[in-house]
């Protein structure tokens, strides 16, 4: 087993390819082109081992599986960083600056519990382990970042402090939406754009929840569907805060799953 093994706790397993590509798209760990998954490397102490990822903690929390089946809590952005070919050459002074920085922590102890592995652990070897306080602050930092809701301006401060409130669930729910557009937006890792879909009078059912709109991507799934403008259609999935890019809608429908027209 490896010293530096995070195993979790307890974890959510991907349904299928299609919610594992989805998620790994979300993560940025794969372009919105991508159509299977790929193996992925875990570098560490020089070791550069083949994995999977097969789950997810929560969305600051990825579980990889190495190929001696051990399970991993890893930040997306931490394995992100890790298939770069110069990861981990960190030239010498930076390491006898980061153990400095690291104080008296004895090197090799890990943390108890499920916490993640973090971008910001890697300083150097001589730096790890960072204490489970500080990697649960970093991560909470990370995520109210990410999530944080841009600045409003005063017309529209009264409109975004109303869609602030609204909680969404964590697991995936039964829902209802409208479809309102076709358009593709920029992605900065493809030569081509995304082909996104735009809704229109979303809801969750259960709990009843008015949403407004929202969008996901064209994915094979619902290309099939042959879908129009001004179709309903009956799903579940897991809906996040994740705006579109250039255009004013606010929440994100990822793995959309059991999707039916309704009638019209």
């Amino acid at each position: 087993m490896h010293s530096s093994i995070i195993e979790p706790t307890t974890y959510h397993v991907f349904e299928n390819e299609a919610a594992q590509l989805e998620q790994c798209k979300e993560w940025n760990l794969l372009s919105e082109k991508a159509s299977k998954a790929k193996v992925f490397f875990y570098k560490r102490n020089g070791l550069s081992l083949p994995c999977s990822i097969i789950g997810y903690v929560d969305k600051m929390t990825a579980v990889i599986e190495l190929e001696n089946k051990q399970l991993h809590c890893i930040h997306p952005s931490y394995l992100k960083e890790m298939q770069a070919a110069n990861y981990g050459q960190r030239p010498a002074a930076a390491a006898e600056e980061a153990a400095e920085t690291a104080g008296s922590e004895p090197v090799g102890a890990e943390p108890e519990g499920s916490a993640t592995e973090t971008p910001q652990e890697e300083a150097s070897p001589a730096a790890e382990p960072v204490k489970l306080e500080a990697m649960e602050a970093d991560a909470a930092g990370n995520q109210a970042e990410e999530t944080a809701p841009e600045e409003p301006s005063p017309k529209g401060k009264a409109k975004k402090e109303k869609a602030s409130k609204l909680q969404l669930p964590e697991d995936k729910v039964k829902m209802t939406a409208t479809v309102k557009e076709f358009t593709t937006v920029p992605n900065n890792f493809s030569d081509n754009d995304d082909e996104v879909i735009i809704y229109e009078a979303v809801s969750i059912l259960e709990p009843e929840t008015e949403i407004g709109d929202a969008w996901s991507s064209n994915s094979a799934t619902l290309k099939k569907l042959e879908l129009e403008i001004g179709d309903k259609i009956a799903f579940e999935a897991k809906i996040v805060s994740k705006k579109l890019t250039r255009h004013p809608v606010p929440y994100k429908i990822n793995n959309p799953s059991k999707i039916q027209k309704e009638p019209s």
